[in-house]
C-alpha cells in the first residue's frame, strides 16, 4: 500500500516536473489559442490534477490504516478506492477533448494509472489472506 501511495504523489508531482509537456500538448490540440489561454488551460489541468492527487493520498492512507487497524470494512473501502481510482485514472487517460486528442498528454495518462497497480495487487492480496478480525 505504501507503493501506491509513492506512486500516487508521483504521479501527483510529474505534470509540476514536466509542465512544458501539458502545454505542448495543449497548444498542439488548440493552435489558435493564445499563449495567454494555453496557461490557463494549463493551470486549470494542474489545479484538477492537484486535488484528484490529494483525494488519492487521502484514500491511500485512510485504507492503509484500516487495513492496519484490522477493521471489517478495509477490505470493501479498499476495493471501492481501487475501483473509483482506476475509473479516475481511465478518464485521464482515454477521455478526448474538443480538439479530438485526449485532454491529457498519454505520458501523464498512463503516470496516473501507475497507483491503480498498486492498488489491484493490494486489494488481491487483502482478499486472499484470512480476515484478521
Amino acid at each position: 500500500m505504501c507503493t501506491g501511495l509513492g506512486f500516487t504523489v508521483l504521479a501527483t508531482i510529474a505534470p509540476y516536473a514536466d509542465r512544458d509537456l501539458l502545454t505542448g500538448h495543449i497548444r498542439a490540440g488548440y493552435p489558435t489559442y493564445a499563449q495567454t489561454r494555453v496557461d490557463s488551460a494549463v493551470s486549470t489541468y494542474l489545479v484538477l490534477l492537484s486535488v484528484i492527487g490529494a483525494l488519492g493520498v487521502i484514500a491511500w492512507l485512510g485504507t492503509t490504516w484500516a487495513v492496519n487497524a484490522g477493521t471489517w470494512w478495509a477490505r470493501p473501502a479498499a476495493t471501492v478506492m481501487f475501483v473509483l481510482g482506476t475509473g479516475i485514472g481511465l478518464t485521464g487517460l482515454l477521455t478526448k477533448d474538443t480538439s479530438d486528442a485526449t485532454g491529457l498528454p498519454p505520458a501523464l495518462g498512463w503516470a496516473g494509472m501507475a497507483p491503480c497497480l498498486a492498488g489491484a495487487l493490494a486489494v488481491a492480496l487483502l482478499w486472499k489472506r484470512p480476515r484478521l478480525t
